[in-house]
């Protein structure tokens, strides 16, 4: 009894696992495919991979490209961790009834579509001369309700002990934060670096919007322009979709042994 429990458990994770991975097999396979054999689902290896990242290349500048997502992303994700790990930082060390009524309307805002301020942040960045800029897309997101949550929930299980002995050998509240709380949370900082990092680089609707000009738009909306064509090429598609996950991907392994521990709450 025990081994067919063990067998189902075995043969029902190996089935998830496989439909999980799935996608991303049929992406790779479709990139080396034409346009019509992954319309037709073929699932075995063609030999059209060439001609299709050399459709991409032509159909798009990929370097200014690529040059714009990742400094939207980078420079977005750097400023969002710095931003939220302080405001979490702070609600959390500088306890006062005032604090956490302004985290309870932040914890509102939450609830508040991004649709709804679409229109008025638009006529902003008119106004201040920012449309068609990364800086556009940054500013919206730089400080979010669940990041800022997010670091505050961690922050409670940051030793207190280690901040009065900072302040006991004479370092100021500054150098308290980046010698010795950024360190000790550098799991919580791996955790929120994949989320915010995916979420800039995955971020479709406001840049769509900000983001005017063909030689500065990001990934996600070349793969939209991509399959809005009237005869779209699914092969070149497929290539431009698997540059756009790399990155996101890489940076997941590159920091999954702390992406877990961080968003336990764990400090290391």
């Amino acid at each position: 009894m025990t081994k067919l429990k063990t067998y189902c458990t075995h043969l029902f994770l190996g089935l998830a696992a496989f439909l999980s991975i799935f996608p991303f097999i049929w992406m790779i396979i479709g990139t080396t495919n034409t346009s019509s054999d992954v319309i037709r689902g073929k699932m075995s290896f063609g030999n059209a991979l060439g001609t299709n990242i050399e459709g991409f290349l032509a159909s798009t500048d990929v370097g200014a490209i690529l040059w714009m997502s990742f400094k939207v992303a980078i420079i977005g994700t750097l400023c969002t961790l710095l931003l939220c790990s302080m405001a979490g930082y702070g609600f959390e060390v500088y306890r006062s009834k005032g604090k956490d009524r302004l985290m309870s309307l932040l914890m509102l805002s939450m609830m508040m579509p991004f649709a709804s301020i679409m229109v008025p942040l638009f006529k902003l960045f008119s106004q201040m001369k920012l449309m068609n800029t990364a800086t556009a897309i940054i500013l919206p997101s730089m400080s979010t309700a669940f990041m800022i949550f997010f670091f505050l929930q961690n922050t409670k299980s940051y030793p207190k002990e280690i901040l009065q002995a900072a302040r006991i050998d004479g370092l100021s509240e500054i150098q308290a934060f980046f010698y010795m709380y950024v360190p000790t949370m550098k799991s919580t900082y791996a955790a929120a670096t994949i989320i915010t990092f995916m979420s800039y680089w995955n971020s479709y609707l406001w840049p769509l919007i900000v983001l005017q000009s063909q030689d500065k738009k990001t990934m996600p909306l070349v793969i939209s322009s991509l399959a809005s064509a009237y005869s779209p090429d699914y092969g070149i598609i497929m290539v431009a979709i698997v540059i756009t996950t790399l990155p996101t991907v890489l940076i997941f392994f590159l920091m999954q042994k702390h992406f877990v521990a961080g968003m336990v709450g764990s400090v290391k």
